[in-house]
């Protein structure tokens, strides 16, 4: 075994010791080996041992998952440090074939090196999940042993006069530099953790992230590998193949990623780039500052990582050039060679001009330039959408503070900030998804440029000229390609606004038999798409022709003239192979580059625009002063009508009798501090330029009474919430603010020291729970609307539903409270919509509550009780501040306070007492109002009486019992039909968690019997001829090496190699190769357009000649999504993918070939 390490030749030196142990070549490799066993030998009980644990294996909630000091450096040196490891065992290896014996301490220590390496790392990264570091010292003592011993082999190359020709030099340096940095890391590690040599060591939690059950997105948690190759979806992926995923699947976003976070960074950057010492002038290119400063180290990030992946890119043709040139007969070489230690050590051009050394280098460069292009897009992206989410959070935000004036005198209109919100910031979130690619392309094509010229010459600037000449031709290409997917849109869009027509009408159609003539509207418009499909389809193939046609034009030119022309004769297969893949490589950047231009130009509009609403005008600072805070007395000054005299049956005139009694000789006084909000000398209009909508407003609102404010129509009641609010104009005037923040779990005040800056804004307003005149609703379930946003109480939500009377409205909806209402609840009535918004300001946990007219859309019956359920018992009792603007006067003796306004100015105010004193004839005017709405009342209530009966009557004389028979027979079927609904959709799950191989065949039947074949045949023929070109290439290139070296030349005639014939056949190919990319091109799109309209027919007759059972139980949403969403991806996606994996399957076939 002993000879086998050190080689068993006689004349060897591997086993002389004359000058010292130590100046043995064999006995310094063996010594390297020492640390490496060590750590073997130590480490693997502990991850044997460790391996069933749940401390050995990363979880997703895992208590002690954190990263310690340098990880990031850690495994980016453990990267370089097996790299460096791969080449010495290769340098060895090959070193060992100079040899007459095989020599294993060449290469066996570099093994034991690299499986302590790969040994190291796994048992780090088991010690980081379990948050153990104690067992650190292990790597330190590892990381010390063998800095010392590869320390020793260097200085003892050194003193053999090994030097940097001799690879093995420069390797074993690198490898002592990576291991004194790997030892700097880990001393690194105890200094900052203090887990060893220190009295109390330093504790470190997990991120807070990983503490929430609800965060499932691990990427910035994980390890880097796992970053690299995102090993940690692996789980997610196979659930998601399983069975569909939702967004509670998904999970909760990091903190590092949400919309409110990156908006502080945004904000932040926005107000430094305001401040006096910012360098940039306001507007867009302040905007860009902003940006930049906010946004610019992760794209920064990007684009080194794009650069790079680039420059491995040319790893590619460089090693292809050298494989190919030691396999031909340029290599035959022989070279003096320099034995040290008895062994001969290869040079660095040896190690590189060995063929397989270049295929493994190959190899990982490949994967290297795939990692970092990977890399740079994740990185983009989750800018782009960090980005995204910022701009338009700080949008809503000004739209929250956004002058009135803007919108009424029409600078801006509400689809202007919608394409704001959806457009101008997709702009520029697709310009991050590109920006790396703006100095990363110039790069490339630079490298490329200059590479080609090495190879060719002179020739090599001729292809490159032909290649950026149909740049332009590019561009434009592509220019048409979006003018036609716009108007596909449109087209499109008015499709499918027919299709909803349609289907919203169905049972009427089915009535009248009008289906044919909604079918044939609807065809008409998919007619005007398909054309525009076609115009699409068109440019796409021509794109895609140009894309592929390209490199081989440019090849042939620049073969053509090199050898013809110019008369080169270095036309080898190296040459030949790498200037081809250099082309392909040349072709990508600028096939981008109109991409690339083009978001840019729409970045900078959008830029622009937003430039333009940020600096729009705002709703001025109120000026709304904080009073202190001031504890309510025990004894209310203002007392109220017991919840029992809310009674309808009785006219409301005796609730007056019983509050006049009741309030007989009561203090009526108020103190001027227990207020919650007070406006003095107010001044609002909506328009700064207008006149004054409210005028000298001198209120107070009382801290935890019910207020009421009543007057005439138009009299500005609305006007004075929303002033209080800050959405008026001020003119002059201040407002005060004796408000609270409430937590939004415990409802308790929010302590100064965890406040947020949403909190002081509360603070400064207020939180107000706010219930318009016009109901506003979420686009989601009931539930939700109610909730909004807040933490579920079952027990309080229950309760508000009884309050607002909306349970009966619940159990006739289809699902219940899990109901999606629909956009602004228009699948509601006017009063469910009211109630649905005053609940959700009953349910939050908020001190001041402003109703705006709730009881408009009610009867009366409701109106009472959700006055006595909900605003008295709810909201007065629990001392929460209401504000109630009502036209209902029978209300007001329950009000602890009243403001009558009249044109806009404040009449009255104070307790219903006092207005009876201070104005007696309000006071008459409001019980003459009063009687009249008794008598209503009384009216209403005798027709519901009479109608009540009619209907028991009508009923007796109707029904019989097999007319109740049948409807419980109907009641069962529509049980039964809820059902069937239910395991429709979860066969539609079940269906979609699975490859559709079915759906897969009526694709491709749909093609055709001649066109599907077609279609093969000529992506056969494609690739067909593009293996005859490169099997020619190597022909035409072979022979020409081998007449360079065989042909004897006479004096006085010239000897070169006849290129004519090569290159004409060569020339002849390459047209085709042209030929068939047009041609194949344009079958794929002709094929997928084929399919779509075949597909769309077939669709559209089977929906609209449906029986109306389908209609009842299956969604309009879900019919609808058929024809949008899937039929986008067939008339668009679809043939993309089948034409990509029938390149893959013969580019599978070629290369087994």
């Amino acid at each position: 075994m002993s000879l086998a390490f050190c080689g068993n030749e006689n004349s060897s030196l591997a086993y002389n010791v004359d000058k010292g142990v130590l100046n043995n070549g064999c006995f310094v490799d063996a010594l390297n080996v020492v640390p490496h066993v060590f750590l073997l030998f130590i480490t693997f009980p502990i991850l044997f041992i460790g391996w069933g644990s749940q401390s050995s294996k990363v979880h997703i909630h895992h208590s002690t998952w954190l990263h310690f000091p340098g990880h990031n450096l850690r495994w980016i040196l453990t990267f370089i440090l097996l790299f460096v490891v791969v080449c010495e065992i290769a340098e060895g290896i090959v070193s060992d074939g100079f040899s007459k014996s095989r020599h294993l301490h060449l290469y066996m220590p570099a093994v034991m090196a690299f499986l302590a390496a790969i040994t190291s790392i796994v048992y780090y990264h088991n010690i980081e999940t379990s948050n153990f570091p104690k067992l650190l010292i292990t790597l330190l003592v590892y990381w010390m042993l063998a800095f010392v011993t590869k320390t020793i082999k260097f200085v003892k190359f050194c003193d053999n006069e090994v030097g940097f020709y001799q690879l093995r030099f420069c390797l074993t340096g690198l490898l002592a530099i990576l291991y004194g940095l790997l030892l700097a890391v880990e001393m690194n590690v105890i200094r900052l953790r203090r887990y060893v040599f220190y009295k109390y060591p330093k504790e470190v939690k997990p991120p807070e992230d990983l503490q929430d059950l609800g965060v499932r997105f691990l990427q910035p948690f994980v390890n880097l590998l796992s970053k690299g190759t995102y090993w940690w979806m692996n789980t997610f992926i196979k659930t998601a193949h399983k069975k569909p995923i939702d967004l509670k699947a998904i999970g909760k976003l990091p903190i590092a990623m949400r919309a409110v976070t990156n908006y502080i960074l945004l904000n932040e950057a926005f107000q430094a780039q305001r401040s006096k010492t910012s360098p940039c002038p306001a507007g867009s290119r302040s905007i860009w500052c902003a940006l930049g400063h906010a946004f610019g180290r992760p794209l920064i990030l990007s684009s080194i990582f794009r650069i790079l992946a680039d420059i491995l890119g040319f790893a590619g043709p460089l090693c292809i050039s050298g494989i190919v040139h030691h396999l031909s007969l340029e290599n035959k070489t022989f070279h003096t060679r320099a034995v040290f230690f008895g062994v001969h050590f290869i040079s660095s051009q040896e190690f590189l001009a060995n063929a397989y050394v270049l295929a493994v280098l190959l190899f990982f460069a490949l994967l290297l330039q795939r990692t970092f292009l990977q890399a740079s897009y994740y990185v983009a992206i989750e800018t782009g959408i960090n980005l995204r989410g910022a701009i338009q959070t700080k949008i809503y935000n000004k739209i929250m503070h956004l002058s009135t004036s803007n919108m009424s005198m029409g600078e801006m209109t509400s689809g202007q900030i919608c394409n704001l919100v959806a457009i101008d910031t997709n702009q520029l979130m697709w310009f991050f998804f590109l920006c790396p690619n703006l100095w990363a392309m110039p790069v490339q094509i630079i490298i490329g440029i200059i590479l080609l010229y090495y190879i060719l010459g002179m020739s090599a600037l001729i292809g490159a000229v032909v290649i950026i000449v149909l740049a332009p031709v590019q561009y434009f290409v592509a220019t048409k390609l979006s003018q036609a997917q716009r108007s596909t849109l449109e087209y499109s869009n008015e499709r499918l606004k027919k299709t909803n027509e349609m289907l919203r009408g169905i049972k009427l159609l089915k009535l009248y038999s009008w289906e044919h003539i909604f079918h044939s509207s609807v065809e008409e418009t998919r007619q005007k798409e398909m054309t525009s499909l076609k115009a699409f389809a068109l440019y796409t193939s021509i794109s895609i022709f140009m894309n592929a046609a390209i490199p081989i034009a440019a090849v042939l030119i620049t073969f053509v003239v090199h050898v013809h022309i110019l008369n080169q004769d270095d036309f080898s297969p190296a040459v030949a192979f790498a200037s081809l893949s250099l082309f392909h490589i040349l072709v990508t950047p600028l096939f981008l580059l109109s991409s690339v231009v083009r978001s840019t130009v729409k970045a900078l509009v959008s830029v622009q625009k937003l430039s333009e609403f940020f600096s729009s005008e705002e709703i001025g600072d109120e000026g709304e002063k904080l009073q202190p805070s001031i504890k309510l007395g025990t004894q209310n000054k203002y007392q109220a009508l017991p919840l029992k005299v809310v009674n309808r049956k009785r006219p409301a005139r005796e609730d007056w009798n019983n509050f006049n009694r009741q309030h007989r000789g009561a203090n009526n006084s108020t103190e001027a501090d227990d207020f919650c909000i007070k406006m003095t000398n107010g001044f609002f209009t909506w328009t700064p330029d207008g006149s004054p909508t409210l005028s000298n407003i001198d209120i107070r609102i009382p801290q935890g009474q019910l207020t009421m404010i009543v007057g005439q129509v138009g009299c500005g009641k609305s006007s004075l919430l929303l002033a209080t609010l800050g959405e008026m104009q001020k003119i002059s005037g201040e407002v005060y603010w004796n408000s609270s923040v409430p937590d939004s779990e415990t409802g308790e005040d929010v302590s100064p020291e965890k406040e947020t800056a949403v909190d002081m804004e509360i603070r400064r307003r207020g939180a107000v729970a706010y219930a318009s005149q016009k109901p506003w609703l979420l686009n989601a379930t009931v539930e939700e609307n109610i909730t909004f946003e807040s933490p579920f109480n079952k027990q309080k939500y229950k309760a508000i539903i009884d309050a607002c009377s909306l349970q009966p409205d619940i159990d006739i909806l289809p699902h219940g409270d899990q109901t999606q209402i629909g956009e602004r609840g228009i699948n509601l009535s006017g009063g469910q919509r009211q109630r649905i918004s005053v609940a959700r300001a009953l349910y939050q946990q908020t001190s001041v509550v402003f109703l705006d007219d709730p009881f408009s859309a009610l009867d009366i019956h409701l109106s009472d009780h959700l006055m006595q359920e909900g605003i008295l018992k709810m909201l007065r009792d629990n001392k929460r501040t209401t504000v109630l603007v009502t036209h209902k006067l029978q209300y007001l003796p329950h009000a602890d306070w009243i403001i009558a306004m009249k044109d806009g100015t404040i009449q009255r105010e104070g307790t219903l007492k006092d207005i009876q004193i201070s104005d007696p004839e309000l006071y008459e005017h409001w019980k003459t109002l009063m009687n009249r709405q008794d008598q209503e009342l009384e009216k209403e209530i005798i027709i519901d009486r009479k109608s009540s009966s009619d209907r028991k009557n009508m009923k007796r004389a109707t029904y019989s019992r097999e007319a109740f028979l049948a409807d419980d027979e109907d009641d069962e079927e529509e049980f039964s039909d809820s059902e069937e609904d239910d395991d429709n959709f979860s066969t539609l799950l079940h269906q979609r968690a699975k490859m559709p191989w079915k759906a897969c065949g009526k694709y491709l039947s749909s093609a055709g019997f001649l066109l599907l074949p077609l279609l093969i045949l000529s992506q056969f023929l494609k690739h067909s001829v593009m293996v005859a070109i490169d099997f020619w290439l190597a022909k035409w290139t072979s022979d020409a090496i081998v007449n360079s070296t065989s042909t004897i030349c006479l004096k006085g005639q010239e000897c070169r190699f006849d290129h004519s014939p090569y290159s004409m056949v060569f020339s002849i190919l390459s047209c085709l190769g042209i030929i068939m990319c047009l041609a194949t091109s344009i079958a794929v799109e002709w094929t997928g357009l084929r399919v779509a309209k075949k597909l769309h027919n077939s669709l559209l007759n089977a929906v609209i000649l449906a029986p109306m059972r389908f209609f009842e139980t299956t969604p309009l949403g879900s019919i609808l999504n058929r024809f949008s969403a899937d039929f986008n991806t067939i008339d668009q996606v679809c043939y993309c993918y089948f034409n990509s994996r029938t390149l893959n399957c013969y580019l599978l076939l070629q290369c087994s070939w």
